[in-house]
């Protein structure tokens, strides 16, 4: 009894130290990188990226399972095995050569881990669309922007329209626990003829998400009229895609059958009409035309202002990126030096990509030099396949930093953009995504614990995740915006002695 006593402590101290007492039950990964929840995927060897699973004992490692068929069974079952972790947050796979995804199939995934002692986690399942060319030309289409709102119930309908909001998190909520049918109006102020609509529900979790809904239109609003092929029944989304026959009509509605949860939520609407955006007009002088990325059409930071004080004599033209187009580009009376893609700080799965497709345009096919910051960086290889850019798992915000001036973005090769630069050099950044993959005939020019600048070897196409236009004191890289412009002058003086 004297000896157990003695023991006691030490018994007790070796307990609270076993792995047993510490371990954490291996959870899911979370799919919601990229591709996210019925995100359109552009590129028939997409790059799937998921959120590491929690808990287990290291090494994780992931089994994942691809299917036309949501029971994973039967032709075009793809089982990829010992997926280990890319990095600390996020796991990638790539569809191999060979198991290229078929066009317009709706494909589901699922993503279990097993961990270093042979414990099996819950599968995380999704679904995504492959749909190939669905990004191949400029949409077509202009925003037909509400000149009033109104809704059946709750408050705050103008969030649904809310194009400041860079993370579409403010919503429209019906009043709580009122079955009724609900729905948002939206007045255009006059007739226009309607014939494409975007519609984000709760993109954070299950409650208040459409399960069946319609758009109407009116002429007096009084009496309303289904717009034929816009019923949704049995939604299975939060995000919507709808084209249907062209309708005219001043008042169009959102009427919401039923939803998930205690009230119906709407994050953002947008009616779109068969109008091609005007081409505007062009300074007298040379100029840069700068691509606002932004949902608002507008570019994250100060870059207008920053290109004009750098002393070049260089105009600006500002175009919102859901109205540019390489078709606008070539009416242009007088062309750019250069053209510029803006930052912005909103989720992807949360914003109707199909917008960017004329700045997809622009990076495939435009021959006059390109640079892309941050977003414009990571568009620049989406163009070629939405899912090769993806989430970091954490935000990488310099100035959130013990130490923003740390020198940790290295030169990988040598290119005028980077003159006069010495290697290695801090700059701001404010991201959460990041690129991942590299399409053909790209190359990485810096990188930090990830890819920080790249080039196209086929054309004057250049990209950069930090911002060197941001005015700090620890910014290094202030020269690569003017080192691009000099190339783009350079450029320009060389085809006019050879004309």
């Amino acid at each position: 009894m004297k000896l157990f006593l003695r023991l006691a402590p030490i018994i007790i101290l070796v307990l609270a130290w076993s792995p047993a007492r510490g371990y954490e039950k291996l959870g899911p990964p979370d799919l919601g990188n990229n591709p996210g929840l019925d995100v359109v995927v552009t590129n028939p060897r997409p790059v799937l990226s998921f959120y590491n699973a929690k808990g287990g004992v290291k090494p994780r490692a992931y089994t994942l399972e691809l299917s036309p068929n949501p029971e994973f069974t039967g032709p075009g079952l793809l089982v990829y095995e010992n997926l280990f972790e890319t990095d600390k947050w996020v796991t990638t796979c790539r569809i191999k050569t060979g198991d290229q995804l078929q066009d317009k199939t709706t494909y589901y995934w699922r993503v279990r881990a097993t961990d270093g002692k042979s414990n099996q986690g819950p599968w995380a399942e999704s679904r995504f669309l492959v749909d190939i060319h669905s990004d191949d030309h400029f949409m077509g289409l202009s925003r037909a922007e509400p000149k009033r709102l109104a809704a059946s119930s709750g408050y705050n309908p103008q969030n649904v329209c809310d194009l400041d909001d860079p993370g579409q998190v403010s919503f429209w909520q019906s009043a709580p626990f009122d079955k009724s049918p609900q729905w948002v109006e939206l007045d255009l102020g006059k007739p226009l003829v309607i014939q494409k609509a975007w519609v984000l529900s709760n993109p954070q979790g299950e409650n208040g998400r459409l399960l069946k809904f319609s758009w109407q239109y009116s002429h007096d609003r009084k009496t309303w009229e289904t717009a034929p092929g816009t019923e949704r029944e049995d939604n299975y989304t939060h995000r919507n895609i709808l084209d249907f026959s062209p309708q005219k009509a001043r008042y169009w509605r959102i009427k919401i059958d039923k939803w998930q949860g205690y009230c119906a939520q709407i994050n953002a609407l947008t009616l779109y009409t068969p109008e091609m955006p005007p081409v505007h007009k062009a300074p007298q002088g040379d100029y840069v035309l700068i691509v606002g990325d932004q949902k608002n059409g507008y570019t994250f930071t100060q870059l207008e202002r920053r290109v004009l004080s750098l002393g070049l004599g260089l105009e600006t033209l500002v175009v919102p990126h859901f109205k540019i187009s390489l078709k606008m580009v070539e009416s242009l009376t007088k062309k750019p030096v250069a053209i510029i893609l803006s930052g912005n700080n909103a989720d992807y799965t949360n914003l109707p990509m199909f917008e960017y497709n004329g700045v997809y345009e622009l990076i495939r096919k435009c021959p006059l030099p390109i640079l892309g910051i941050c977003c414009g960086h990571q568009l620049t290889v989406m163009a070629h396949g939405i899912t090769f850019a993806r989430g970091m798992g954490f935000s990488d915000i310099t100035d959130l930093s013990p130490n923003p001036a740390e020198k940790r973005i290295n030169i990988i090769t040598q290119n005028p953009l980077f003159q006069g630069i010495e290697s290695p050099f801090s700059a701001p950044e404010i991201h959460g995504w990041a690129v991942y993959t590299l399409p053909e005939n790209y190359e990485v020019l810096a990188r930090s614990s990830y890819i920080q600048s790249i080039r196209s070897k086929v054309k004057p196409l250049y990209g950069v995740q930090f911002h060197p236009e941001i005015e700090t004191s620890y910014n290094q890289a202030m020269a690569v915006l003017k080192n691009f412009l000099l190339i783009a002058i350079k450029r320009v003086e060389t085809r006019g002695k050879t004309e």
